[in-house]
């Protein structure tokens, strides 16, 4: 093994990944929370329709749009005209949310 193979293995190439690594989930957690305004909730059919802003995420515009929720607990007491920030993630051509608390 040649010098500078050892040296990419053994000291640059796990601090070059953890450094990689920790600024993906700073960015992440960072974007994951978007602010919107609850205009509908259907409990029966667990959907939200939300008018959010830019879901970075996700890659969004702002827009209104209906959310899945796959339990009925996060659709808590909140009703139409709540101000939200919220978290979604997508799966195939569906999004959901994944939680949800009142904007401050």
């Amino acid at each position: 093994m040649s010098h500078h193979q050892n040296l990419l293995r053994g000291k640059f190439l796990p601090v070059m990944l953890t450094g990689l690594l920790t600024m993906a989930t700073a960015s992440q957690a960072y974007a994951q929370w978007a602010s919107g305004e609850i205009r509908r909730v259907d409990p029966d059919n667990l959907r939200l329709t939300i008018k959010h802003g830019e879901i970075k995420s996700l890659d969004m515009p702002p827009m209104t749009m209906v959310f899945h929720v796959k339990n009925r607990a996060v659709l808590g007491d909140f009703k139409a005209q709540d101000k939200i920030e919220f978290q979604a993630t997508a799966e195939g051509t569906k999004y959901f949310v994944t939680e949800i608390r009142r904007a401050p």
